[in-house]
């Protein structure tokens, strides 16, 4: 049977690589722990929430349990700082290293780079079945299996513990067990400076870190600094820019019902996903976000979006694939209200919506619009009963008030509205020329007609495209009279929307409009 090496078997370089070894792991392990308790707001939260192997739902409950994931942050950080600590300065080795191999196993287990798994967390290359984590592991292995002991604490104290080391007496124990072969017996002297040998390398790191972090600090302080400036010749003007954590969350939206359907009273709209940027005149914003929202980013969002509460989002048949591979690959659950806009063809959408897995379908508000303007209102009709007929609620769109009156009139009833609510105190407005610029012309008699409906309503372009902030649209959305609020964010954007949201249905729960949901 092979016997593993003792020290004493050990050559000067095989010690040697071990000792960089455990000095390279844990200057890694050190900086990770150092940046993520220096990061504001850092959470685990995102990567446990991609969890999709063996032990995702435990994960899954670990993100969006705020005091367990406080306990799983506070554990993360400074594990790894100790452990980097004692692999650094060999103190406990043999403890850090295994301390260290169980942690790297556990980021292993929630994402690994399996077949048929997709990490939605960024990396700097392409994994299969083996990454950065499983390769560290295998050196944290040897590490625990071989006794990195050079130039370590571990072997100092075992020195003094084993009186090996006497103070002011030449060294005459002994050593066979503690030092390399090749090593000529050890001073106390020269056994201190040995053990103290990774203190430069150590003075090294802290120098090292301190400059970055004062770089980022200077770029922080004197280029993204709030309420400063800094005026280029195109005269533009930058600031901090900064966004919520999970950590952050003060609570999850509220439901409502539209049929059989739950709703959280905020969802997301689909605009930015597809890329309908309503940009006015800055024509490559929908290129940009097009190219922002590959399907991993989209995939991203809907976790956040989750975690947060909201569990649907409205946006076009077009989205069905990406929404559909997230279902199947990333195992979600958002729900899915399509709008029907396909090819100008209210029946043909509701088809093909269906085909693509909604929960909900309505008569696109730029459709609807134009059938109500040529007076088609039986195409309406028959899109609302087809929809139905497939067993699901069925709604009617609309940027025009004119479409929501001539719907009734003709007595086409609706399960639920989705209609334009703002108000139009935002410089870009214009009622005139409404050149993508303004979607509710009318908001005081939008309001007081849908007053008097009793079906639910969903309230879109609350910030006319991003024209007015949040603390504004919602609040005005929710006092008069709209049960739900779609709005299109970025994945940065959710924790400060839902939050927003919040305040504004607990703040407007007195107001004429009865809720209907």
């Amino acid at each position: 049977m092979t016997k593993i090496r003792s020290v004493s078997q050990l050559t000067i370089l095989q010690s040697t690589v071990l000792f960089i070894m455990r000095v390279v792991v844990g200057w890694h392990f050190l900086y990770e722990g150092l940046v993520k308790l220096t990061s504001v707001g850092w959470t685990s939260a995102p990567f446990l929430a991609e969890s999709k192997w063996i032990l995702s739902g435990l994960f899954h409950w670990m993100a969006g349990n705020p005091t367990v994931l406080s306990i799983v942050d506070f554990m993360n950080i400074w594990g790894l700082i100790l452990i980097g600590l004692g692999l650094f300065f060999g103190a406990f080795t043999r403890i850090a290293s295994i301390a260290g191999l169980f942690l790297l196993l556990l980021y292993y287990i929630a994402n690994p780079p399996l077949v048929g798994l997709t990490n939605g967390m960024a990396t700097e290359g392409n994994y299969l079945v083996i990454d950065k984590n499983f390769v560290e592991m295998i050196a944290l292995l040897m590490l625990a299996i071989f006794p990195a002991t050079m130039f370590s604490f571990d072997r100092l104290i075992t020195s003094i513990k084993n009186k090996k080391i006497v103070p002011g007496k030449p060294q005459t124990a002994n050593l066979e067990k503690t030092t390399v072969a090749s090593d000529p017996p050890a001073l106390p002297r020269r056994e201190l400076l040995k053990s103290l040998i990774t203190l430069p390398i150590f003075g090294g790191f802290i120098f090292a870190y301190m400059k970055k972090q004062g770089w980022e600090s200077y770029e922080e302080k004197h280029l993204l600094a709030k309420d400063e400036t800094v005026d280029t010749l195109t005269s533009a003007t930058i600031k901090t820019f900064q966004f919520s954590s999970l950590k952050d969350l003060k609570g999850k939206p509220s439901f409502g019902q539209i049929g059989d359907l739950k709703i959280s009273r905020i969802f997301l709209g689909g605009n930015l996903i597809g890329g309908w940027a309503h940009s006015r005149d800055l024509i490559y914003v929908s290129k940009l976000i097009k190219n922002y929202h590959t399907d991993q980013k989209v995939f991203d969002t809907f976790h956040i979006a989750e975690q947060c509460g909201i569990n649907t989002i409205l946006t076009n048949p077009q989205l069905s694939r990406v929404i559909n591979k997230y279902w199947r690959q990333e195992k979600g659950k958002i729900q899915f209200i399509s709008d029907c806009g396909y090819k100008n063809d209210a029946i043909e959408g509701v088809k093909v919506s269906i085909d693509g897995g909604a929960h909900a379908c309505y008569v696109q508000g730029g459709i609807a619009d134009e059938l109500v303007r040529t007076g088609q209102f039986d195409i309406i009709a028959k899109a609302v009963d087809l929809t139905r007929e497939n067993g699901l609620p069925a709604g009617i769109g609309a940027h025009e008030l004119e479409t929501v009156t001539g719907c009734v009139e003709k007595g086409i009833k609706p399960d639920f509205w989705v209609k334009t609510l703002h108000h139009c105190n935002y410089w870009s407005a214009n009622k005139v020329n409404q050149n993508d610029n303004i979607w509710c012309v009318n908001p005081e008699e939008t309001i007081a007609y849908m007053n008097n409906l009793e079906e639910p309503w969903i309230a879109f372009k609350t910030l006319a495209a991003g024209a007015i902030h949040p603390d504004e649209g919602f609040s005005f959305a929710f006092k008069n009279g709209a049960d739900f609020i779609c709005v299109g964010m970025y994945d940065f954007q959710i924790v400060d929307d839902v939050n927003i949201a919040l305040g504004a249905f607990a703040n407007n729960q007195q107001r004429q409009r009865p809720w209907c949901a």
